[in-house]
């Protein structure tokens, strides 16, 4: 065969391995379906895909309304000190171990660890069903935001005044109280402590139309209900065609919100009050390092904001071509989370000062958290602004864009590590996206429970005990007890080195192997110790059934691991020390996604590697080796 057609035979073979069937999804070849076999893993477009995808996913509403608050109430400035104590020893390390160990695998949140360490199969499930129970009520939020920003589009925002059919008679305009003259013709000075602002009435009366307690659901709010249908629609498209479609979107979401966040930090800094607002954010006060409590919140914030331990992460880093540099891209990614964090306490206390100043108030008055400070002490600061109309559709275009990136990422990390436990039956035809519609429909119908006049009860619920803390702390800790002391860390170093093309920085090492694993723990059992029993508002008390519900919804995950542990040694076979080693071991199949292309075996070297990692091939430059074609 003459030289040329060698080269030419060669070229046409890559080309049919790595590049998709017309009509088809990436990856999918013809002899594949006729031979039976699952349709070849989807890769992402380019690196940029990846990169806004995992920035979309992490950069989300608790780096807006969580981490200038929890500042502020540990600290100021100081909090910032155990802040990156966990940044840097739990934060970081994890994120980069789950991104690697999807891109190393090439499976999603499940099916990794039944390759890499099988005993261990229990964290997969674990991640997995907290992401599901995360799904059901943080798309909530966006329902409420999608009500906010249609009630913008209004002659005046409709809770900047009293006098609405929602109000009552305590209803009191914010420039009332300033002023004591209008506030003592008001005639309200017999009842100066029971006065409620218009924006609260405005949240409490007519979005949610709040009951007593959870013990009264009460009826579904149908205007709600609406908009989760609505949010749930648009997540599903932006996810139905895989990473294909969820690699363009986030070309917007995960961009858009950083522009409105500039835009609103320009317009906070220029506010009369905004310099009171800013030193109370930073001021320091290192006396409060010495309650545990401050150095829980540091940890529980590093681990929601980077969205860990949720499946999320490994299945984005999936899709990774496998040399690709990720261990760059995590470092950078993780500069720019932790960035966004403290430059939104600026946007966000720069506007409560100015709301504080105008209101006659301390700032400590006018700060929030959560829904508090999105949809009370935004909007009022808001409707106190020139043009409020603006600045309160801009607000929530950021807040929902945050939002729904985030909520379609973990969903599409869901989707991933459920499709990858079953690929010859869910990757085939059309089943993927019927898959994803029937998951987005049970997740909508579970949510209706949070649109209720009591729905709100039941969102706090989830949120406080579904995904708190303690499951993720739980899980963080396995997942480096599996990778660094049972599968080996050197192993796993030498796999990071295999596809980056040179070794991390021991401190991954180091953290993976006793400083993640001791702080995790630590917090953990701070967390226990401090736990109190949730309340609504600090006055409405949930009753023991409630409690009780709540914490089976946080068991349901953590008890995940040790079940599958038990359920894998009862399932092998032989004496228990010979279990125990022979499930500890990685999969016989191999655990490393390692293209065939990679693999140097002495004459079946068919192109030299290149060691940037573009696409593993260099074009030769002289003598091709013969092959076994």
């Amino acid at each position: 065969m003459a030289q040329k057609e060698k080269l030419q035979c060669l070229k046409d073979f890559h080309k049919d391995t790595l590049k998709p069937s017309p009509g088809k999804s990436p990856g999918t070849r013809p002899e594949d379906e006729a031979e039976g076999k699952a349709p070849q893993r989807e890769k992402w477009g380019s690196k940029l895909d990846f990169v806004l995808s995992v920035a979309g996913g992490f950069v989300g509403l608790g780096n807006v309304w969580r981490f200038p608050y929890l500042c502020y109430k540990n600290g100021g400035g100081a909090f910032l000190i155990p802040y990156f104590i966990f940044l840097f020893g739990g934060g970081l390390p994890v994120f980069f171990l789950e991104v690697a160990l999807g891109q190393y695998t090439s499976e999603g949140g499940i099916t990794c660890w039944a390759k890499l360490c099988p005993i261990f199969t229990g964290i997969g499930y674990a991640s997995i069903v907290i992401v599901s129970l995360l799904n059901i009520y943080y798309i909530v939020i966006l329902a409420w935001g999608v009500y906010y920003l249609f009630q913008c589009f209004q002659p005046e925002l409709p809770w900047a005044k009293c006098k609405q059919p929602w109000n009552t008679d305590h209803c009191i305009e914010d420039t009332v109280r300033k002023n004591k003259t209008l506030w003592l013709a008001a005639n309200v000075t017999a009842n100066a402590t029971h006065f409620t602002s218009p924006v609260t009435e405005f949240w409490e009366r007519n979005v949610l139309s709040i009951s007593s307690g959870i013990e009264e659901i009460g009826p579904l709010k149908w205007d709600l209900a609406l908009c989760l249908l609505l949010v749930w629609v648009i997540c599903f498209f932006c996810i139905w065609k895989g990473v294909k479609s969820t690699g363009k979107v986030v070309y917007i979401t995960a961009t858009f919100p950083f522009v409105m966040l500039i835009i609103l930090l320009v317009r906070g800094v220029t506010l009369p009050g905004a310099t009171e607002g800013i030193k109370f954010y930073l001021y320091p006060d290192l006396s409060r390092l010495k309650d545990p409590e401050v150095w829980i919140d540091a940890g529980t914030q590093i681990f929601f904001s980077y969205a860990i331990c949720l499946g999320a992460m490994t299945s984005l880093g999936s899709y990774n071509k496998y040399k690709y540099n990720c261990y760059r891209d995590c470092l950078l990614l993780g500069g720019l989370n932790s960035g966004t964090s403290f430059v939104s306490g600026f946007a966000i206390f720069s506007v409560l000062g100015f709301m504080a100043q105008e209101q006659g108030v301390d700032i400590a008055d006018v700060a929030e958290s959560g829904p508090g400070l999105a949809f009370i002490a935004y909007p009022k600061a808001v409707s106190m602004m020139p043009l409020p109309t603006l600045w309160a559709i801009l607000f929530f275009i950021m807040l929902l864009l945050l939002g729904l990136d985030s909520q379609f990422v973990e969903v599409e990390g869901q989707i991933t590590s459920l499709v990858d436990l079953y690929p010859a039956l869910l990757r085939k035809g059309y089943r993927r996206e019927i898959f994803i519609a029937v998951m987005c429909f049970m997740s909508y119908l579970l949510g209706l429970a949070m649109v209720t006049k009591g729905g709100m009860y039941v969102f706090q619920l989830f949120d406080y005990y579904a995904a708190s803390g303690v499951c993720l702390l739980w899980v963080a800790f396995f997942e480096c007890i599996a990778v660094a002391w049972v599968y080996g860390v050197d192993n796993f170093y030498d796999a990071v080195e295999d596809m980056i093309g040179y070794r991390p920085n021991p401190w991954m090492k180091w953290s993976w192997t006793i400083i993640t694993p001791v702080l995790c723990m630590g917090c953990f059992v701070f967390s226990l110790v401090k736990y109190k029993p949730l309340t609504y508002n600090k006055v409405y008390e949930y009753p023991d059934w409630a409690i009780g519900l709540g914490w089976c919804l946080a068991l349901s995950s953590m008890i995940c691991i040790p079940m599958v542990m038990v359920i894998k040694i009862l399932q092998s076979e032989g004496p228990l020390i010979e279990r125990i080693k022979a499930v500890a071991a990685p999969a016989k199949s191999g655990v490393s996604s390692r293209p065939k292309e990679y693999n140097l075996k002495g004459s079946e070297l068919t192109q030299p590697l290149d060691p940037n990692g573009n696409n593993g091939l260099i074009k030769p430059t002289h003598t091709i080796v013969e092959t076994m074609m």
